[in-house]
């Protein structure tokens, strides 16, 4: 496991394309990634917006063969600069759509009930290449970071709407405090610490 640096942007956003472009249906990534002919490119811009905010506030950890990453975002070290309103108008505009801004407002106004406002840890996103699925990869990061993370004192707060992705952060700890019904979908809402 590694550290990601920004020359990793690249590498980061096709890990996230290779595991999430497949998933079709409700869920976070296709609520906010418009469903067009345009799919995949508006998913890279997505995913490379996530690496930036967790790069720039947060950490972004990569798997040592370079087929998973986990993206870690720190909310109370994110600051508004010029840097992130242009990553917000380019992701309404670019990868949204304007007309779906509303909905994806909605999401965020929900996941924000179960943030805690005091300081946390919100591990973004996780994800393995299509290709290294099912070899333990992303088990093996997991497992490095919660290690790396063994005394932290501050919560960790997660949300999926997977019910596979639940079961499998039970399995390193997490306690599901919520799911939430407000959606197409079901969110879950899972703590550690």
């Amino acid at each position: 496991m590694r550290k990601a640096s920004i020359e990793d942007k690249e590498l980061v956003t096709d890990i996230l394309v290779s595991a999430f472009a497949p998933l079709k249906g409700d869920n976070s990534i296709n609520l906010i990634v418009k469903q067009d002919h345009k799919r995949v490119q508006r998913m890279r811009i997505l995913m490379a917006y996530l690496f930036e905010k967790a790069f720039y506030f947060g950490e972004v950890f990569i798997s040592s063969n370079n087929k998973a990453c986990l993206l870690l975002h720190f909310p109370h070290k994110e600051k508004t600069t010029l840097r992130t309103i242009l990553l917000n108008i380019r992701l309404a505009f670019f990868c949204i759509g304007i007309e779906r801004v509303f909905e994806v407002l909605k999401r965020q106004r929900i996941a924000k009930q179960f943030y805690p406002k005091e300081r946390h840890i919100r591990p973004v996103i996780l994800a393995v290449k299509e290709d290294a699925k099912g070899n333990g990869t992303a088990a093996r990061l997991m497992l490095h970071v919660k290690d790396q993370y063994k005394d932290n004192q501050l919560p960790v707060i997660i949300d999926t709407s997977s019910e596979y992705n639940v079961k499998l952060y039970k399995r390193f700890g997490f306690k599901l405090i919520k799911k939430e019904k407000g959606l197409k979908f079901p969110i879950y809402f899972l703590r550690l610490n």
